[in-house]
Parts: C-alpha cells; structure tokens; sequence
C-alpha cells in the first residue's frame, strides 16, 4: 500500500496536483516515519508555500516506526530530528528558513562554513556519482545568500565560489557571482577558466565552458569570446538560444553598438517574452538611441501593468524619466527598484547617474561610493567617482578613485580616457596623449565604434597641440570631423591649430564652420576676431599677425586659455559621463 501510495503522491507533484500530494503524502509519514517521506511531503508544503508547515515538519522531533501490517501495533524508536538523518532534510529546512526570513535560524542550519570540506567524499575533483547536482554545492550556495542578506559580502563570495568550484553544473551560483559583480574580470577569468569541468562532466566540459565563457564580461580575452560564441552556434547548434543571443548582445553594448545590440535584444525578446539578463542591455539600448524613446515609454508602460512585482518594470519607468531628464522623478522609480532587488546593480548606477546630469555631484559621488561598495567586482562606480572628482577639482581624490579602477580593470577604454583626463588637468600632457591613444587603441581591439569616440580624439588633439605638434594635432582634429562632420570643438580646435601655425585663411574658414554650428560660442568668436585682426596686418618674413609679433599673440591666446580651460575639461568629462549611461 505505501508503495502505490508514494507512486500517487509523484504523480500528483509531477501533474501541481498539490493537495492531492499532500493529502496521500501525510498518511504515508503517519505509517512510516521515514525521513525521506517526510521530506517529499515537506516539499509539497514547500512548493505550495507553506514555509512554516514544511519547517515544523522536518526540524520536529519524529519517532521512527515500522510499516503498519495487519492489526499489529506499530514499533517506535527513540525521537530524533529528521533533520539529522539526512542532509536533504537539513537542506530543506533551511531553505523553509530563508523563506520565512530567520537569516540566524538557517545559518545555524547550515552552519557559518561548509561542514563536509576536506572529508573524503567532497572537493572538486571528485563527481557527483549519480551524475546530477551536489547538494553540497547547493548548501554552498543557500549558504550564500544568506551572507548577503546578513551584509557579509565578502564571505557570500566565497561561498558562491565555493558552490561553483565543487559543481559546475550549479549555476544559480555562478549567476551571483556574475550578475553581482563580486568578481573583478581579471578574477572572473580565471577562476571560470580553472574549474574543473573535466573531473566533474568529462563529456559534456566543453560545452559547460563556453556557456560560462560567454557569459563574462568582454573588456578582455575578445579572440577567445568570438571562438567561444561560434563553437555555440555552429557545432551545438544555439543561434536561437536566448543566452548565447545575449552573450552576442553584451559585447554589442560593451562595444557602445547600440542600434546593433537593439537588434539582438530584440530577437532575444521575440523568442521569450522576458530574458532577465537582456531587459537592462535592451532598456539601456532604448535610452541611447534617441528615436526610440516612444518605444521606451510603451514598454515601460506594459511591464508595469503586466509584472508589477518585477524591479525591473520600474526600472524602465525610471529610465523613461532620464529620458525626459526627468531627475527626480527618475531617482524615486531607481530607489523603488533597489529596494525590491537590492542586487540590481543598475538601479544602484542610474540612481547615482541622476545626481551627476544633475549637476548634484557631491550627492553623485556619495551614491557612486555606495554602488562602489556593493558591487566589489565592478570598476565602473570607482570610475564614476574619478570623474565627479575633476568636475569638483577634487584631483587628489580623483587620482586615487582612478587608480583604484585600473587595478580592477585595465581594458576598459573609457577608463583610459579618463586617466587621460586626469593627466591633461595636472598638465601632463604627453602622459594624457599616451593614454588617449591607448583608450583609442583598446577600442579597436575590441571593434568598438569610432563614432563613440570622437571626444577622445579630440582630446588627443588637445594634447598634441599643447605639446606643439601641430602636424598631429590637425591628424586627431580631421579624424574626428571625418566621423562626426558637424562636430563644434573639432572644428574649433582645428582652427587654433590653424591660428597658431599661422594659416589664418584656413583658421577663419573652421572658426566660421564652427560658429555655422554653435553660433554663440564666445571662444570661437574671440579667436575668430583675434585671427581676423592678425590678418589685417602684415608681420616679418610676410607672415601676417599683431602689433607686437609673436609675444603679443601669444599673450592673447594665454589670456584665452586661462578662459577655456576649465570649460574644456568640464564639456569632454561631461560628455563621457552621459557616454557611459
């Protein structure tokens, strides 16, 4: 009878018969007491959830007694914790636990460190005989997450690092470590790189490789990501797989592609209604491509009225109003997303973003230093605050908030740039134009668009023309106008350029293409005025220039510098800030 009860009771779970489950579960418990009985009736109750009902079932005291036979009494044993006779139990329980929100409760369940490392039947090298997941892998990771909501960061890494280590195939694991950035790439890399996927899955390592691989951020190792993501298509056939679209997707945005990026999230989303990783790449791709804002606002609207318990709905309300700049209204609908899903890091970001567009910057760096906090694998606040740093000419703190991040991350472009930044504004310029090349360079590398980096050629140019290298300097000035022809500060600076080599024909003609552009610019009308002067008069050697020959020009353009230097410096960090949303 029990028999065919139990094979009622797997049926009824398999068919969300719940009730049914339950019902003939309870009877097989009274006649058996057996532990892992009542653990399937525990995860009906689970399922349904009824947290407290499955915890009094597992952690009560149970006598253990025979089978009912016919009108014989029954034969208890002692009373013991059903938790104590299996690790499934003690699982369970603290799961029911987590549920309930007794963090104290489960930790004591699950003790503070894995209670099985370095007996003989656990480490990573050793599979999992029956071929499927080790629970104590997955007590790892519950382990874990209790770290988190105790505030424990860095013992909730270890904890996921050791659930992944021990099995690879437990992925709930590797998605914190990932999607939290508790990792720094250069860490992520690695450790990924190093699991033993061949001890644990021999036949199926490679493939768990490269899912995983394709999932890390792609600031570096570019040959080995594109390899990875082609085994994928072509030799396991997942061109329409979700997760190998979004990993095409993630190096699209990382590339600052985003009408591409647009197109594969898109795909993505027509092949599933809702992909948790590819909602933020496809929100953020609708806020910079300008001519899809109306997109953006309709589908706020639907996630909203469709997944109100979702953060990520009020997500993309939030990021409507940043749209619209719309700042406060947008910080209260991030500050809604944070507090339901307090590891959603780009709610943490954009309400920080909020602040700097703002022009609230000491409130901005505050914000980025919590996200900074938060998200120890990420180098993205630290930059953030480096930036707010120099708007404030707080350059010490810059200098370090920087440093900081390129110990974290040293094939970010961006990054580059602004160091380069940092170099300009303590006049060092030769180290800003090395840097600027660099950031230039790691773009290239990682295919991404010349057009998102006009402002950094510009840059270069700047150095380049500080440091008198005129012929470079004009090189860096067409690039940019090459890739963004109506560009005020390329057309202006080239003019300079011009000015001071003393083509002043040649500097009217950009000065006058730029004021086409940006007509109340009162720097490029000073020196439109200043070249227009200097030609009116006719300098030594048939050179043309003022009363008082070079000493007099260059005291003028002193007296500009000192007027549009900081200005400068403020308009290419600014630009980078909304650049990086």
């Amino acid at each position: 009878m029990v028999d065919r009860m139990r094979l009622w009771r797997h049926d009824a779970l398999m068919q969300h018969l719940y009730d049914t489950a339950a019902f003939w579960g309870d009877k097989i418990v009274s006649w058996t007491n057996d532990p892992n009985d009542a653990f399937w009736l525990a995860q009906t109750y689970f399922l349904t959830h009824q947290y407290a009902r499955a915890e009094r079932l597992l952690t009560r005291p149970a006598r253990m007694a025979t089978p009912p036979t016919r009108g014989r009494r029954e034969k208890h044993l002692p009373h013991i914790h059903r938790t104590c006779q299996t690790v499934a139990c003690r699982y369970l329980a603290a799961q029911c636990q987590v549920r309930q929100g007794k963090w104290t409760e489960a930790t004591e369940m699950l003790g503070e460190a894995n209670p099985f490392r370095g007996s003989a039947n656990s480490g990573p090298a050793i599979p999992n005989l029956d071929g499927g997941i080790k629970i104590e892998a997955s007590m790892c990771h519950l382990r874990g997450l209790l770290m988190l909501k105790l505030n424990r960061g860095d013992q909730a890494k270890n904890c996921f690092m050791e659930a992944l280590a021990l099995d690879v195939k437990c992925y709930e694991a590797f998605e914190q470590l990932i999607s939290g950035e508790m990792m720094t790439p250069i860490e992520e890399w690695d450790f990924v790189q190093a699991l033993a996927y061949k001890k644990q899955t021999p036949h199926d390592a490679e493939f768990v490789c490269m899912m995983y691989t394709s999932r890390l951020r792609k600031y570096k190792h570019a040959d080995e990501h594109a390899l990875a993501r082609r085994k994928l298509v072509q030799d396991y056939g997942l061109g329409d797989n979700p997760d190998v679209l979004f990993s095409f997707a993630d190096a699209l945005y990382s590339h600052f592609r985003w009408a591409d990026c647009f197109a594969v999230t898109s795909r993505i989303l027509g092949l599933v209604s809702v992909h948790a990783p590819t909602m933020p790449l496809h929100i953020a791709c609708l806020y910079h491509l300008s001519h899809l804002h109306s997109k953006l606002f309709i589908l706020a609207h639907e996630l909203v009225e469709r997944e109100p318990e979702n953060p990520i709905s009020w997500y993309a309300v939030g990021v409507w109003y940043l749209t619209a700049k719309k700042w406060s209204e947008a910080r209260t609908y991030f500050s809604k997303t944070s507090l339901m899903d307090p590891r959603f890091s780009p709610a943490w970001v954009a309400f920080a973003h909020t602040f700097a567009l703002e022009g609230e910057h000491d409130h901005a760096v505050t914000a980025y230093s919590t996200c900074a906090r938060m998200f120890t694998g990420s180098h993205l606040p630290l930059m953030f605050v480096g930036m707010e740093h120099i708007v404030l000419a707080n350059l010490s703190l810059a200098d370090e908030a920087l440093y900081a991040a390129h110990s974290m991350c040293d094939g970010d472009p961006l990054l580059a740039n602004e160091r380069g930044v940092m170099a300009f504004t303590h006049g060092e310029y030769g180290e800003a134009a090395k840097l600027f090349l660099q950031a230039i360079e790691l773009a290239q590398i990682t295919q991404t668009s010349e057009t998102a980096w006009a402002t950094t050629y510009v840059n270069l140019g700047t150095c380049y023309r500080k440091l008198k290298r005129y012929p470079e300097a004009k090189t860096a000035y067409h690039k940019v106008i090459q890739l963004d022809p109506r560009n005020p500060s390329a057309l202006g600076f080239l003019g300079m350029v011009h000015h001071l080599m003393y083509e002043l024909d040649a500097a009217i003609i950009k000065y006058h293409e730029a004021l086409s552009i940006d007509p109340i610019n009162g720097h490029i009308l000073e020196l439109l005025n200043l070249a227009l002067e200097s030609n009116s008069y006719a300098g030594p050697l048939g050179q043309r220039g003022l009363p008082g020959g070079d000493e007099e020009w260059e005291r003028r353009m002193r007296e500009h510098r000192k007027k549009g230097k900081a200005a400068e410096r403020t308009a290419h960090v600014e630009e980078h800030d909304a650049m990086s949303m």
